[in-house]
């Protein structure tokens, strides 16, 4: 009995890591290529308006696919679905690293958000139905870690990969990880667990209709926008219009992401001693200052490095605050449909950053004004829309 406890216990682990492989690597689309946006126009043509495009489009094409899979997830088998996306997101990122022009770069980007986007839907729900209740709490927490440091990890890596093989060397990478990823989903399909989602003609239109629901995901939605907007344009800020390097860049995301861990793994005994909705509200107020203080400087002409990475630290612990708690109230007013109500958060996350990105890619080199005005304006809607839509009733 234990020696078979033991090797249950031992593939779980094992399809868990593959699972959450699968998520990160999809989260790593933008981040391994963050560093090589600045020289894009350089190598391929083109201005650094639409290098910026090469991230906000991913970001659509992201946001897009996770409505598309939430709801193909319904009616497919989740296993076969991911091991095809993953095996298309290989071909498309072979065909980005041999883009022969910005533009065609930036269609591909598009295609390659759309696939990429797969993993984030189907893998929370395949990781909760290897586990016990708390166990998948857990492990949901522990998934949530790992996602939360591909965007420190990944541009390191990205940096490497770029003075090695240029700008290419992130695409090819990322081409081979998936590819070995795809026929590893395959290999393990026997033993991955065999979900499909609740099909539903309403699904969707039942989120929209839902005002509790809408209240956090929206607000949860233009928040993350407002750190990942600020976070692609600081790569091209540093080197283009601050005169800096890329590892002020990959400095200042280790700094945010480590203070972000440590807010978010406070946010869970914070809510249960100041309740969840005062702690979004707190966590809003406070990213939003940090969001203010970077705009303050950028509007005095500040230019040092190390002042940024000082401000950007309350940016990133309240988003780390008000995170958690935000997401859990959203999939609690989402009445059991967790997969779409997911997919439809995350929507929000991508479309807003895509949208963001593509206004502010036109005065992106302009320094650090412009960048942290976008953040600051996405973070004081996050804010007001918590005043907008009802809270739900206490029963």
């Amino acid at each position: 009995m234990s020696a078979h406890r033991e090797g249950t216990t031992t593939a779980t682990l094992a399809i868990s890591i593959l699972l959450v492989s699968c998520t990160v690597l999809g989260l790593a689309g933008t981040d391994l290529v963050l560093p090589a946006v600045p020289g894009l126009p350089e190598s391929l043509g083109g201005t650094l308006a639409q290098a910026q495009l090469v991230l906000a489009t991913f970001a659509a094409g992201t946001g897009i696919g996770l409505l598309l899979f939430g709801e193909l997830g319904a009616r497919f088998d989740q296993r076969t679905m991911l091991a095809v996306a993953l095996g298309a997101y290989a071909l498309l990122s072979a065909a980005a690293a041999l883009a022969p022009s910005l533009p065609a770069l930036i269609a591909l980007r598009f295609l390659q958000g759309v696939a990429a986007a797969c993993a984030a839907v189907v893998t929370p729900g395949m990781v909760r139905a290897l586990f016990s209740e708390s166990g998948a709490i857990r492990a949901l927490g522990l998934l949530g870690s790992l996602e939360s440091l591909a965007p420190a990890i990944a541009p390191i890596i990205g940096v490497w990969l770029l003075s090695r093989y240029g700008w290419q060397g992130s695409f090819w990478v990322t081409a081979g990880l998936a590819a070995c990823l795809s026929t590893l989903v395959l290999a393990a399909r026997g033993v991955l667990p065999p979900l499909r989602g609740r099909a539903s003609r309403l699904g969707y239109w039942m989120l929209l209709r839902n005002p509790v629901f809408q209240r956090q995901a929206l607000s949860q939605g233009l928040s993350l926008a407002s750190l990942l907007v600020f976070v692609f344009a600081m790569p091209t800020v540093y080197v283009v219009a601050l005169d800096g390097t890329l590892r002020d860049f990959i400095t200042m995301q280790v700094i945010g992401i480590s203070t972000y861990i440590i807010a978010a793994n406070l946010s869970g005994r914070m809510s249960d001693r100041y309740g969840a909705e005062p702690l979004i509200v707190a966590g809003s107020v406070l990213a939003l200052f940090g969001a203010l203080l970077l705009l303050g400087y950028g509007l005095l002409g500040g230019r040092s490095a190390a002042v940024i990475w000082a401000f950007f630290v309350p940016f990133n612990m309240g988003f780390g605050f008000r995170g958690p708690p935000a997401f859990f109230l959203a999939l609690k007013a989402s009445d059991g449909d967790d997969g779409r109500a997911s997919a439809l958060i995350i929507l929000y996350v991508m479309l807003f950053t895509a949208a963001g990105t593509a206004l502010l890619a036109p005065v992106v080199a302009r320094g650090l004004a412009p960048a942290a005005a976008a953040a600051a304006l996405l973070g004081a809607l996050s804010l007001l829309w918590l005043r907008v839509l009802p809270r739900p009733v206490d029963r």
